[in-house]
């Protein structure tokens, strides 16, 4: 199991993580685009922490975010593999027909 980076506890990323959900209503951004409207309780860097620390904290490098859209974002973090996660769930259909001999 992967560690929590410590920013995610500091004071400071609290503090900014609560600015943008108060900023956004709450509502999950990616789906807003889409014409839904979705509950939001998580702050997504759009930008990667990893790779740009210098935003970490810059609220135009974050967005509120629902947990299915995130966890679409970051398939890795997931439980499932990435191709799992984008293979979409389909039904089984089973054909029954009587039989013949009994009729």
């Amino acid at each position: 199991m992967k560690k929590v980076n410590p920013f995610y506890k500091s004071k400071e990323w609290r503090k900014c993580r609560m600015a943008v959900l108060i900023r956004d209503h709450y509502l999950c951004q990616p789906c807003l685009r889409k014409g839904k409207i979705t509950t939001a309780n998580t702050v997504h860097h759009i930008k990667p922490l990893e790779t740009h620390p210098e935003l970490a904290l810059d609220e135009d490098n974050l967005e509120s975010i629902c947990p299915t859209c995130h966890n679409q974002e970051h398939p890795e973090k997931g439980s499932r593999k990435p191709v799992e996660a984008q293979r979409k769930r389909r039904a089984t259909v089973l054909k029954v027909e009587a039989n013949p001999e009994r009729w």
